[in-house]
């Protein structure tokens, strides 16, 4: 057997997952409020809510059958669980785990990484993290894919990581998708049962949990991984980017292909900072906006269409961080960054790393822009020849 989609799970059938969809915890706090208030079923906040929880019944219902297909299917050999299928667990740092939403989860010691919908092995010694979502535009999955299959392929090295994406039918854009991942198309899906009964006063007994006995059914934290220190290995890059004796930046050392995985797994690494009446020639920051003293710090992005621009960042206060950057046509953008996103933590930490020598001019920005544009065209017509 290979990774073929069964008709169980293209039709949605659930005659084969008991009451297990009942049994989840749904986040519907915000939608019970406006079903509360009487709120349009139309309405674009009732319609906003209302999806957002049809997506986790997705999920959930797409996982249960994930884990009979994996129990009948020769071809996977072992299966991550979540959610109640597994034992309660703290969520460890710096390894695979699950998270207090039960999710599979990597992270840090304070931050979250990355989430997978699903996870299995298989005989080939293939890693498939799994992703399934009724978004009809597949372009925000696209760019999540590529920091998730970097992650796993810096923490697994002794898989070949693939990627197994369920998607509604009609969803669009999904020729786009790399060659490591594998499409399945299900029915369109609706929630209404879920919603149903959740909404319900009195509440039908439900059977209870079925769960699979397999010894494919694997808990996430046991899967061996390769050791990897988020903010260590961010620090590392950013000290050889600058360590080159004649250049500014190493641009050989950026473009190994290794560094090149971490990038889109980090999409950005810091290479300095910027005074900020130096930062004043290149943004439109307003005389009195920040304190004289304040640092730009100075990253270099990776774009989708791996192209390397500069962006800059200025932290107010421990969770206060601006991202200044310019697009395509040179128009320039100013956006307040989640105060608790892990872009708040690197540059904090990035800032306490950088000392004087850190310290960048125009002259080496002008230099660094010229630098990734040649190179960025140079690989262009390397692909298209």
């Amino acid at each position: 057997m290979s990774l073929e989609i069964s008709k169980s799970i293209k039709n949605l059938e659930k005659d084969d997952i008991s009451d297990n969809l009942l049994h989840y915890v749904y986040n519907t706090k915000h939608l019970l409020s406006l079903i509360k208030k009487g709120i349009d079923t139309e309405d674009p906040s009732y319609l906003s809510s209302y999806r957002s929880f049809e997506g986790e019944v997705y999920e959930n219902f797409l996982y249960e059958k994930l884990l009979r297909y994996a129990e009948e299917n020769d071809y996977i050999t072992k299966f991550i669980l979540k959610g109640f299928h597994q034992s309660k667990h703290k969520a460890y740092a710096n390894t695979l785990s699950i998270s207090e939403k039960e999710q599979i989860v990597y992270r840090t010691k304070s931050r979250e990484i990355s989430e997978f919908d699903a996870m299995f092995i298989t005989k080939n010694n293939e890693l498939y993290f799994v992703e399934m979502t009724l978004v009809k535009s597949v372009l925000k999955l696209r760019r999540r894919l590529r920091k998730k299959k970097a992650l796993l392929e810096i923490i697994f090295p002794n898989y070949t990581i693939k990627s197994l994406i369920i998607l509604n039918e009609g969803a669009t854009g999904t020729k786009q998708f790399p060659d490591y991942c594998k499409v399945w198309f299900t029915k369109e899906f609706s929630a209404k049962e879920v919603l149903e009964y959740i909404t319900k006063l009195d509440k039908q007994k439900l059977q209870p949990k079925d769960k699979i006995g397999s010894k494919k059914m694997i808990e996430a934290h046991t899967l061996k991984l390769h050791p990897f220190r988020y903010y260590n290995t961010m620090s590392w890059i950013t000290k050889k980017l600058r360590s080159h004796p004649k250049h500014i930046i190493d641009m050989s050392f950026l473009y190994n292909f290794k560094i090149q995985r971490y990038h889109n797994l980090y999409n950005k690494f810091y290479i300095g900072y910027l005074s900020l009446e130096n930062a004043k020639k290149i943004l439109t920051l307003k005389d009195d906006e920040y304190k004289p003293d304040k640092r730009v710090v100075v990253a270099l992005e990776k774009k989708h269409s791996d192209e390397i621009v500069l962006t800059y960042y200025i932290q107010t206060t421990r969770k206060n961080l601006y991202l200044y950057s310019f697009d395509d046509e040179g128009k320039e953008s100013k956006e307040k960054k989640d105060p608790y996103g892990i872009t708040v933590t690197e540059v904090f930490h990035i800032n306490k790393l950088m000392d004087e020598k850190y310290e960048l001019n125009l002259q080496n920005i002008n230099t660094m822009k010229k630098l990734l544009k040649e190179r960025f065209e140079s690989n262009s017509k390397k692909k298209k020849s």
